[in-house]
């Protein structure tokens, strides 16, 4: 078995955080957010708040054209992109060429929170992984292009950050949950090595795995985080991160230690039953605390 290495506070603090230099948003870094359908607006909102609250500067979302002026209303801090929809409530991969295109405009990419329908999320993340160019954040939905293209983010030459629970990692991987679960360590590193992407594979202990082998476990957070919305805002917050000029590794351990974190503050203060629209907010103080 891999040996791990803790994520803390001093670990962080040997990978300090991109301070912006110039005063304007732009400087901050800009990042493209395409998540939510109709069925599921909320995901944009979370994971697009969590991005601005991890410092990103300039945020733009796309979502499904329905509920795009919701997700508007929702984020005023946002420019809204309506994208084309399918009658399942996926985006339609005719919006790939947008979606690429914004991107690469941007600093970094989040894709997958609240996407449905699998296979279409799929056809999308291949389309537009084979024209992208900056980091991204790959999450829900989106990680189903993995079980029947290895190579979707090869463009990417490791500045993607895969973030699956042990259910996605099984699709990934075409195996069992129950093996991913019995050997959470095994399958990250695995996973890391044959994507060629940084993975955090999200449970009671979140693993962290670099390609070149480096592995790293978060064991802070509480059960209170087994809520619904918890990992958009998880996806949003490494987004963020990656915006601000943060290398994917870093920006992984920092998110998952910030966004656990996060929930034992609010389980301290709230109890378990706090909602995932609340970690956002704690965000910026934990980042300022670890930053002096």
């Amino acid at each position: 078995m891999p040996a791990s290495s803790a994520i803390d506070a001093a670990l962080l603090r040997t990978w300090p955080l991109p301070l912006p230099e110039g005063g304007d948003k732009h400087a901050r870094g800009s990042i493209f957010v395409v998540a939510g359908a109709p069925q599921m607006p909320g995901a944009a909102v979370l994971c697009a708040t969590a991005t601005l609250r991890a410092g990103a500067g300039k945020l733009q979302i796309g979502t499904c054209a329905s509920v795009a002026a919701h997700v508007a209303t929702a984020v005023p801090e946002s420019l809204v992109v309506a994208l084309e929809e399918m009658p399942s409530g996926a985006i339609a991969l005719a919006s790939a060429a947008t979606i690429v295109e914004r991107a690469n405009k941007a600093d970094a990419l989040v894709i997958g929170p609240g996407l449905v329908d699998e296979r279409a999320s799929a056809r999308l993340i291949a389309a537009v992984a084979r024209e992208l160019d900056v980091p991204a954040v790959i999450d829900a939905a989106a990680l189903a292009c993995f079980s029947d293209s290895a190579d979707a983010i090869a463009r990417l030459r490791g500045r993607a950050v895969l973030t699956p629970h042990a259910g996605e990692m099984a699709s990934m991987l075409s195996c069992e949950r129950e093996a991913v679960e019995a050997d959470p360590v095994a399958f990250a590193a695995d996973a890391a090595r044959r994507f060629n992407a940084v993975v955090a594979l999200k449970g009671e202990t979140t693993y962290v795995a670099e390609p070149g082998g480096a592995l790293y476990r978060n064991e802070h957070g509480n059960v209170g985080l087994a809520t619904s919305g918890s990992g958009d805002v998880l996806a949003g917050v490494i987004g963020g991160l990656l915006a601000r000029g943060a290398e994917p590794l870093a920006a992984a351990a920092w998110g998952v230690f910030l966004h656990a974190r996060a929930g034992d503050v609010l389980a301290k203060r709230i109890g378990f039953g706090f909602l995932a629209r609340e970690l956002s907010a704690e965000i910026p103080k934990l980042m300022g605390e670890l930053c002096v």
